[in-house]
């Protein structure tokens, strides 16, 4: 079985979430995301597949998160999608992708429940 990992190396969340799909015997494709950020359509369905709405899925205490104004109510879905990928330190990681399941490595555990759906 494989994944995908929007990883930040690091990160201690992302670096355990890691460590425990490869204890899985789960080969990860490790895709280092400040790096090479989600593209717009990747990161909607993400969203989409999580159930969360784009600021759910934001580092608020970054300080472009402040700079860039993001906790505005006006800015529409794409407006905060479009800062994501432009500012890629703003996605909370990592995120998993097994088969079409989604989660958030936090805590890195958080990964085991989508296995059990996968297998």
């Amino acid at each position: 079985m494989t994944a995908k990992i929007y990883h930040n190396p690091r990160c201690g969340k992302s670096r355990e979430t890691l460590k425990l799909l490869e204890a899985n015997g789960i080969t990860a494709e490790v895709i280092e995301y400040l790096k090479t950020p989600p593209s717009y359509i990747e990161l909607d369905n993400i969203l989409i597949k999580l159930a969360l709405e784009p600021r759910e899925l934001m580092r608020k205490k970054e300080t472009v998160y402040k700079e860039l104004n993001l906790g505005n109510a006006e800015l529409d879905r794409a407006t905060l999608i479009d800062a994501m990928i432009n500012n890629p330190i703003l996605i909370e990681r990592p995120i998993v992708i097994i088969a079409d399941k989604v989660t958030i490595g936090r805590p890195p555990e958080a990964v085991l429940t989508i296995l059990g759906t996968v297998r």
